[in-house]
């Protein structure tokens, strides 16, 4: 009876994240929508000039999208190579005593809250960017994206171990059998047989990295201008709607225009999740 009423309620709570997800459309939709009305959308994905309080007021968000495509792609430069390194060292060389030391350690910086991560960039990361390139503030894109790739290095070391770990041990006997060393069995047999389990650790590092908002609006500096280059202040989607949310009328067309925003990141991140899927099963 107990096996009968589970297979009843699994099929139900599948149905409810179906259900939370097109309800999250829906309402992104229509509270998004809008802004359409009153700024033509092409105008609003490349217009260049975010002023959502002047008169006449101007929603172009491509400062914000190319803010949050700079401190991503920084955050995944940071995240990749460390956490492939710990995947690699964990699954290929450590001892078993060792390893279990050091997966715990990396998984728990998964739980830290980002607003612990943000205060340590404002108050350790944030002066010695600011000393070493000689700004006049090290709050900068390129700050959040080293916060970034701190937070997603948990996200990418835990998927690349998994699937490292999962390439059967015969193709690592038969390198060892035609003579190559450990590091070289690493590199041309065990890497490559992961390689789909590791373009999946970084894209949903990826997607980890481009929602992220209480860091990026701590650390980024919160400026909403082109970028030209990573360590200048900027201002990415999420921090954007953090930031203005609560200042803008609701109802009105700022209000609208942040909801078209969100609706941005929905569709980027749902890409991600789709291309992750897509890999996952290749």
């Amino acid at each position: 009876m107990k096996k009968n009423l589970i297979e009843r309620l699994l099929p139900i709570i599948a149905s409810l994240t179906w259900a939370f997800l097109f309800g999250i459309m829906i309402i992104l939709f229509t509270e998004g929508g809008p802004i359409f009305k009153v700024v033509n959308p092409f105008k609003f994905v490349f217009g260049v000039h975010w002023y959502p309080v002047h008169e006449p007021a101007e929603f172009g968000v491509l400062p914000l999208i190319l803010a949050s495509l700079f401190i991503t792609l920084g955050a995944i430069a940071v995240a990749l190579p460390l956490g492939l390194g710990c995947a690699i060292y964990i699954s290929e060389i450590a001892p078993g005593r060792v390893r279990e030391i050091i997966k715990p350690f990396i998984e728990m910086l998964a739980g830290v809250p980002s607003v612990v991560y943000g205060f340590f960039g404002m108050i350790v990361l944030g002066p010695i960017i600011q000393k070493i390139f000689h700004l006049q503030t090290g709050l900068t894109g390129g700050t959040a994206a080293i916060i970034l790739g701190i937070m997603a290095l948990p996200t990418v070391a835990s998927i690349a171990e998994d699937s490292l770990a999962s390439v059967p041990r015969n193709l690592r006997e038969a390198s060892f059998a035609l003579g190559a060393n450990r590091w070289e069995t690493i590199v041309r047999v065990v890497i490559p047989a992961a390689k789909s389990g590791i373009l999946t650790a970084v894209i949903l590092g990826i997607g980890r990295a481009i929602g992220e908002t209480m860091t990026v609006l701590m650390v980024a500096g919160g400026s909403a201008i082109l970028p030209q280059k990573l360590f200048i202040p900027m201002r990415p989607m999420t921090a954007t709607i953090a930031a203005e949310m609560g200042e803008a009328p609701m109802g009105g067309d700022h209000y609208h225009a942040l909801f078209a925003i969100g609706l941005l990141l929905f569709f980027f991140t749902m890409g991600l999740s789709i291309i992750a899927e897509w890999i996952k099963e290749k």
